[in-house]
């Protein structure tokens, strides 16, 4: 099998779903620029900002995509190429795409709420609070594995360190000069993207080393102060200036693979039961962002949904940026596909899935001329810019989650938990506690997490809008089996964990795995007993 083969279906197939399916996802849920939305009605200059489309959708994706769509794929290689592929392209389009459509239109119906105040509206008081103890259970995860990750690439490859470094700086240049000082979007694009080039070059020429627990610790306070800043001084202009990474990244890797043409070496198919691992549920929960992902709807309802400047770019911000992160996904496979075994495993050893993506687009670069360090620096550090993108805006999503758990709406006396400073100080300092734990261990619990998430997540926009009279079919089938995949995954977990005496890895799927039994119990009563309007009117 050709690689190029499998890049081209992937296209093809996901232009035809945003064109077909997110048309009809989007007539069927009403869709009406005629209404304001949350960034134009609550405009603070903090939170809610109206972003232009490409602005946002820069933002978007480049908060929901981090290292998972490269990670996920790359770790579920060993099932073969073809079920990964097979669950990225279905799950992008059925499962994934409506979620993240329908999550990010149900927060913007409700005034930029998160999802887990859209529960309390829907579902009350009691499922909101266990809802955000999950969610916010799941976004130590989040902080957890990513802050592991851009660690070791820092760690293996150092030129991506000190070009992520000047890239912060510049970001915040970016944003003072577009947001307060009226620099055009075009002009400063055009300078922030050549001066991006440069920060890269710079990085090769002085590479950072150090160690992993200092990159820990490092992230761990910049992330504290990055997610308690405005949007508009770091958040959106560097999550906009990322998008020129990922395009170029994603552009490089097919014209490279068009060039090439690499062979697949790895089996279509190695089993059902590898190395203890099963099909199912591992596959689907190891593949994680690349399909379909709990965190999307967090990232939608947290973020991008106070920014969104119509109600019309819902449909490219929601359901377009997970297509866009199936393709990546897709490049992501193929990068440990086209590779022996035995060359995968010392990739794999040398500095996990990150380090086999970026040797593989480094690789392809080669054919048009790029050096292969060049390249290869500049994919880990597109894709420790993403993980820095994710791991900022989890912290500040968990901090938004924190907050509402502990205020009380109407209240006149703020709980001194619900503190900014202090909601912000307990996600970071346990979070970075459980990023020291070794990154093998960490992401199965964290997949298994964040898909469950998205179930609850289907589940909530389902419930809405059965009440809102609109059509919610499209979410039973995606809400059934993530329930399901991610149940089972997370016993098998608990039992694994047990046998080797784990129990901090016990703990934590213990305690996602009955939230998500009371939780489901709870949104199936409400929704059998719910009667839908009349009117078609969300």
């Amino acid at each position: 099998m050709n690689s190029l083969v499998l890049i081209l279906i992937s296209v093809v197939v996901f232009l035809i779903a945003y064109v077909t399916y997110g048309a009809w996802l989007a007539k069927q849920w009403g869709i009406d620029n005629s209404r304001k939305t949350p960034a134009h009605t609550k405009g603070d200059g903090v939170d809610y900002v109206p972003a232009k489309a490409p602005v946002l959708l820069g933002h978007h994706f480049a908060s929901i995509a981090g290292a998972g769509p490269i990670s996920g794929p790359i770790a579920a290689a060993i099932f073969g190429w073809l079920p990964v592929l097979l669950w990225i392209i279905v799950g992008s389009i059925f499962f994934g795409g409506v979620h993240d459509f329908g999550s990010l239109l149900a927060s913007i119906r409700h005034d930029g709420k998160s999802i887990g105040e859209v529960i309390e509206i829907n579902m009350g008081k009691r499922g909101k609070k266990l809802f955000a103890s999950f969610a916010w259970l799941t976004l130590l995860l989040v902080v957890a594995a990513f802050t592991n990750i851009v660690a070791n690439t820092f760690v293996s490859v150092p030129q991506a360190a000190t070009a992520s470094l000047l890239f912060i700086v510049l970001a915040i240049v970016f944003g003072f000069a577009v947001y307060r000082k009226g620099v055009s979007l075009g002009i400063g694009s055009v300078i922030g993207v050549i001066l991006l080039f440069i920060c890269i070059a710079i990085g090769n020429m002085f590479p950072l080393s150090l160690s992993f627990n200092t990159w820990v610790t490092f992230l761990l306070a910049y992330i504290f102060i990055a997610s308690v800043t405005p949007v508009w001084i770091l958040l959106q202009p560097r999550d906009y200036l990322n998008s020129y990474l990922l395009y170029a990244m994603i552009a490089g890797a097919v014209l490279g693979l068009f060039i090439t043409r690499p062979a697949i070496q790895l089996e279509a198919v190695t089993g059902f039961n590898v190395n203890g691992q099963w099909l199912f549920p591992m596959l689907f929960v190891t593949v994680a962002c690349g399909a379909i992902s709990g965190f999307h709807s967090l990232v939608g309802s947290g973020t991008s949904s106070k920014q969104i400047d119509k109600e019309s770019d819902a449909k490219l911000i929601g359901y377009g940026s997970m297509l866009i992160e199936g393709v990546l996904a897709t490049v992501a496979i193929i990068t440990a596909a086209y590779v022996s075994r035995e060359k995968l495993g010392e990739l794999l050893g040398a500095g996990g899935p990150v380090n086999v993506f970026s040797d593989g687009i480094g690789t392809f670069m080669t054919s048009f001329g790029i050096p292969f360090t060049v390249g290869k620096s500049f994919v880990a550090l597109a894709v420790s810019a993403f993980a820095l993108t994710s791991l900022d805006t989890a912290t500040r999503l968990a901090r938004f989650i924190f907050q509402e758990y502990f205020n009380e709406e109407g209240s006149q006396k703020s709980h001194p938990l619900a503190n900014m400073y202090v909601a912000t100080g307990i996600t970071v300092v346990l979070g970075g506690l459980l990023a020291v734990t070794e990154y093998t261990k960490i992401w199965p619990i964290f997949g298994s997490a964040n898909q469950l998430l998205s179930a609850l997540a289907l589940m909530t926009v389902a419930v809405w809008l059965k009440k809102s009279g609109k059509n919610y079919s499209m979410f039973i089938i995606p809400m059934v089996f993530m329930f399901a995949v991610t149940l089972f995954a997370l016993g098998f977990l608990i039992k694994a964990n047990l046998a080797v005496g784990n129990i901090i890895l016990v703990v934590f799927p213990v305690l996602l795995f009955v939230l998500a039994l009371v939780l489901a119990y709870q949104g199936y009563h409400i929704m059998t007993a719910t009667e839908p309007k009349k009117t078609t009117k969300a």
